[in-house]
């Protein structure tokens, strides 16, 4: 990070720039990040699917487990917001690992036969909708988009949110996730300190915080999803810098192939073990 210098100024000198406030923050930590969703997530679907019922690791699966999913949307939101200029083509890359794993994703023993779309389907519509939330604010700040049309994006994205909200992994609480992800991570980076800007960036934290909490049912399933994010946000805030990186980076393939290859597995073991009933 840049800091001002501490020399003094000299007339004859032509003045120097003042450093840059809008920098991006560092985003070694998503490397971590990668390799510990992947390790938690596929606890969670070992102890879920795999392992036997006797065994009784469900703790495992509210803990470790919990720690997946608030972990890869933040990782999501972060790429969206600081990472990459088309923040739709990114979900619609997301959305392709979601149509290979589908199929061995539904093969999977469940209570319920209702269907459902698998994570990356609620990742992927979680970025869309925070995207264009927050393209249609740019536009309307930049007075290129007036009050009316404002409100009635919003209805039709409420409407889009409420309707996919039954459809998706996670549902209604799942897809706004990575939108406040989004809101709280922009407000949390650009906070200065100004008592106002602490402010804003704590409120802006705290819906997110929220819904974290009422994703799951357990107080302790509760607790790990909840202080995923906050470390996450504490990341946001600054501690992002200090993050070294990543010893041993993980292989684009890997990390694109993972999700519909471990179900693609466990599917095949779950129809061998004759758990699958069609």
């Amino acid at each position: 990070m840049t800091h001002p210098s501490d020399a003094p100024a000299r007339s004859t000198a032509a003045p120097v720039s003042a450093p840059r406030t809008d920098e991006r923050p560092s985003s070694h930590w998503t490397a971590w990040g990668q390799w510990l969703a992947l390790v938690t997530m596929t606890i969670d679907h070992l102890v879920r699917y795999v392992l036997p019922n006797g065994w009784d690791l469900s703790w495992a699966g509210s803990s470790i487990g919990r720690i997946a999913f608030p972990l890869f949307a933040a990782m999501v939101a972060w790429h969206g917001l600081f990472n990459t200029r088309n923040p739709l083509r990114y979900a619609r890359r997301v959305m392709v690992i979601g149509i290979a794993a589908q199929v061995p994703y539904m093969m999977m023993p469940r209570a319920s036969d209702a269907f459902v779309l698998n994570v990356c389907f609620t990742l992927a519509s979680g970025l869309a909708l925070g995207a264009l939330v927050r393209l249609g604010w740019q536009h309307y700040l930049r007075q290129t988009l007036n009050f009316g049309w404002l409100l009635l994006g919003t209805a039709g994205l409420v409407t889009v949110w409420y309707l996919l909200g039954f459809w998706v992994e996670y549902g209604h609480n799942g897809l706004l996730l990575i939108p406040l992800f989004m809101f709280a991570m922009h407000a949390l980076s650009e906070t200065r300190d100004a008592l106002i800007s602490r402010l804003w960036a704590g409120l802006a934290a705290f819906p997110l915080l929220w819904i974290a909490g009422q994703m799951n049912a357990s107080d302790m399933a509760k607790s790990f999803t909840v202080a995923t994010c906050l470390v996450v946000l504490l990341l946001a805030a600054g501690a992002s810098q200090r993050i070294p990186p990543v010893f041993k980076a993980m292989p684009r393939k890997m990390w694109l192939a993972w999700y519909p290859a471990h179900f693609a597995v466990i599917a095949l073991w779950v129809v061998i073990s004759g758990r699958w009933a069609m």
